[in-house]
């Protein structure tokens, strides 16, 4: 009969088991951890239309443009899946583009299904191309003048287009020829082009004209004088041999603020800021965009009216956004007992032009519109504080939510705030603690499919849901310095911004 093991042993391998049982459970633990967190940043063995997969692993990125005193900026990147700025075990405290550095990153330019990005600096003029699939950028694709107010890029990325305001320049950066040409234009302040890159126009502040860039053939005219006689233009550039022309185009246009293109590219919506810019009325005048085509050249300095049609906006006009049918147009218009201005949204049936609704919605320069989930249509301005809104002692923050659909629309602006309320005050403020205000909206973009909008607001970033319009817990994503805009970098298309 075999000996029975002595006590000491039978307790040390009961020991040894338990051991052995704890740390098979521990390793397991560690493990299943490990395998979440791993998941967390898992991409498909598919990516969405074959984008790499960047050195961060986030798979929704939004791009944050920061500047701290206008000295220096940078371009910051949080998880917009889980609005964080670092990684989820937090061994990654932050993500940002390697290489950039300008001092005032103010606007972004967004390309998703390009993946890539332009980022306009009004420090130094500088216009960075930044590459989504490595998170850095590849530096600077054309200077242009310090403060310039507009920059404008077309999907082909053939041109870069300038609005030199202070010099009075229209800047055309030619990428086919890698060459540049500065047009005189005298208060210059914007610059719009179309996808395509075929029709370019400008516009001049406290001015009633409109005018477009259009290309000579080589060698066409010998000096830019004799090009503006036969073609009716106000400067063709370089003096001798000149290849780019500006020249007014023929309407009825009352202070044109900007423009916008229509979804299938037959025609031209101009923005005519009227009142709000210092002029008599506000309007949209619909063009025909083919004879703006920068190939089409004038055969005489009289050339043809390309207008389609102008339909008076009492609301005001600054600002436009179409879905193919409905024109939604957001601006401001005086209001006659106080001389304040108070703002609207117009909407317009673009089959017939007739106005069909027009709401009360954030005061101030009404500059971001875009689309988003839950059928939703989001407005932000700039300046709010000392519209009609805020004299009345409404909600006076310059960011509107409208749920589209409905016969009428019921735009609530956001936060949900009522001045002087103890209780209704806004919920993640800013530095300055103001409990009623955000500040100017800088910054718009959608985060396709996750029911979110982040938004670059009085120098911060905030988050809103756009089921209901509340605002989502913003303290891991918040920024050092001011932040000026915002990008979705992983949008399924262009129209995210």
């Amino acid at each position: 009969m075999p000996a029975s093991p002595h006590p000491s042993q039978a307790g040390s391998a009961t020991w040894n088991l338990v051991c052995g049982i704890l740390l098979a459970l521990s390793t397991l633990a560690l493990a299943s951890c490990h395998s979440v967190n791993s998941l967390a940043y898992k991409f498909p063995e598919y990516t969405y239309a074959g984008r790499p997969i960047p050195p961060s692993k986030l798979a929704e990125r939004v791009m944050i443009s920061v500047t701290i005193n206008g000295s220096s900026g940078s371009l910051q990147i949080v998880d917009a899946l889980r609005d964080i700025r670092s990684n989820i075990e937090d061994t990654i405290p932050s993500y940002s583009i390697k290489g950039y550095g300008s001092g005032y990153p103010l606007a972004i330019l967004n390309f998703p299904a390009e993946t890539r990005g332009y980022v306009y600096s009004t420090s130094d003029g500088s216009l960075a191309n930044i590459n989504y699939s490595t998170e850095a950028s590849s530096g600077s694709v054309g200077m242009f003048q310090s403060g310039s107010g507009s920059v404008a890029v077309p999907q082909a990325f053939t041109h870069y287009y300038g609005a030199e305001e202070n010099a009075g320049v229209l800047e055309v950066i030619d990428n086919l020829t890698g060459r540049s040409f500065g047009l005189n234009l005298p208060n210059v302040f914007q610059v719009a082009v179309n996808t395509g890159d075929t029709v370019a126009l400008a516009m001049v502040r406290n001015s009633n004209l409109l005018y477009r860039i259009f290309k000579l053939n080589a060698g066409q005219y010998a000096t830019s004088s004799l090009a503006i006689a036969a073609t009716g233009s106000v400067d063709c550039e370089p003096v001798l041999l000149p290849v780019y022309c500006v020249v007014p185009v023929p309407g009825s246009y009352d202070n044109p603020a900007g423009a916008y293109f229509s979804l299938d590219g037959t025609t031209v919506y101009i923005l005519n800021c009227g009142p709000e810019c210092g002029g008599e009325t506000s309007s949209v005048t619909f063009l025909e965009q083919g004879p703006l085509n920068e190939n089409v050249i004038p055969s005489s300095p009289v050339q043809p009216d390309p207008t389609i049609a102008r339909v008076l906006v009492p609301g005001g006009v600054t600002d436009v956004i179409s879905d193919g049918t409905t024109l939604y147009i957001a601006g401001q218009s005086v209001v006659p007992s106080d001389g304040l201005f108070a703002g609207f949204l117009t909407t317009m049936n673009l089959a017939n032009y007739a106005i069909t609704g027009k709401y009360s919605i954030s005061d101030g320069s009404h500059s971001k519109m875009l689309f988003a989930d839950n059928n939703t249509l989001w407005i932000g301005s700039q300046y709010c504080a000392t519209g009609e809104r805020a004299k009345l002692g409404e909600n006076y923050n310059c960011l509107t939510m409208v749920v589209l659909g409905g016969a009428t629309l019921a735009p609530q602006i956001v936060p949900n705030v009522t001045p002087g309320s103890p209780t209704a005050v806004v919920p993640y403020p800013n530095e300055n603690n103001n409990q009623y205000y955000y500040g100017s909206l800088t910054g718009l973009c959608w985060v396709q499919n996750f029911n979110k909008v982040y938004t670059a607001y009085g120098g911060q970033v905030h988050i809103f849901s756009t089921v209901d319009g509340s605002e989502i817990d913003n303290e891991f994503v918040t920024v050092q310095g001011t932040a000026l805009d915002v990008a979705y970098m992983d949008a399924l298309s262009d129209g995210a911004d």
